[in-house]
């Protein structure tokens, strides 16, 4: 590497260290997190402590996608910390619903699982937002569904990078759709189960057993989680 690189290196980290050695107010942290570059935005995130208005959770929303990946991050665990408090989950429920649904769906699907996970906490800490999940199962489902086709006849000893990153999309979807397993429609839950259920791939049947061992009442879905209870992997059986 040049001597560039590792000059940028030391002044990006430079840089984040004034940064949280400064005194900011709120409203110039969230103008670093709307126009700040990489360093500025990560910190920026991690610093902001309120919302004080449904702009300022829109440019928190927009910063977990198309941004550097230390941003998502920092970004996706601030959206966690807030949209989980009941102070400040009203300015999350202002926000376009089809475009929040939108960059939750991408940020469940993100190369990097931290973001998945704290992203997947989130749903479940809007559950009881009805508009939202009808809108986000919608595209949830409507996903699933492509993954499968994608996936469906790819041979899993082949260790290709597209297997893995499509398996990798299917099960973090699959842990979303445990959130919301009560809230997709029955036919529509029975297909992706039918199909999940004979992946190859066990991590994919193991998310499937985890759905399975809610509280379903569907006959179809019982047996479904029968026969998983009898798979060969241990990973699977155990729900």
């Amino acid at each position: 590497m040049n001597n560039s690189y590792y000059e940028t290196l030391d002044e990006n980290f430079n840089e984040a260290l004034n940064l949280i050695e400064k005194p900011l107010s709120h409203c110039e942290l969230i103008e670093l997190l709307k126009n700040g570059n990489i360093p500025q935005k990560q910190l920026a995130a991690l610093r902001i402590e309120k919302l004080e208005s449904e702009y300022d959770a829109e440019i928190l929303v927009n910063n977990l996608v198309g941004q550097d990946g230390k941003i998502r991050e920092a970004v996706s665990l601030k959206i966690k910390e807030l949209a989980c408090d009941e102070n400040y989950i009203d300015f999350f429920k202002s926000l376009n619903i089809d475009n929040l649904s939108r960059i939750f769906l991408l940020a469940i699907t993100d190369i990097n699982g931290n973001i998945c996970r704290n992203i997947i906490d989130v749903l479940s800490a809007l559950k009881s937002w009805d508009v939202f999940v009808n809108s986000f199962t919608d595209k949830l489902s409507a996903l699933i569904f492509e993954l499968i086709d994608k996936i469906k006849d790819f041979d899993f000893q082949d260790g290709k990078y597209k297997v893995n990153k499509e398996v990798f999309k299917l099960y973090w979807c699959l842990e979303a759709l445990n959130v919301y397993y009560n809230r997709i429609p029955v036919d529509i839950l029975r297909k992706i189960i039918l199909y999940t259920k004979n992946i190859d791939e066990y991590t994919i049947r193991e998310k499937t057993a985890k759905i399975l061992s809610n509280d379903v009442k569907d006959e179809i879905l019982i047996n479904a989680r029968n026969e998983l209870k009898n798979d060969k992997n241990y990973y699977v059986r155990r729900f």
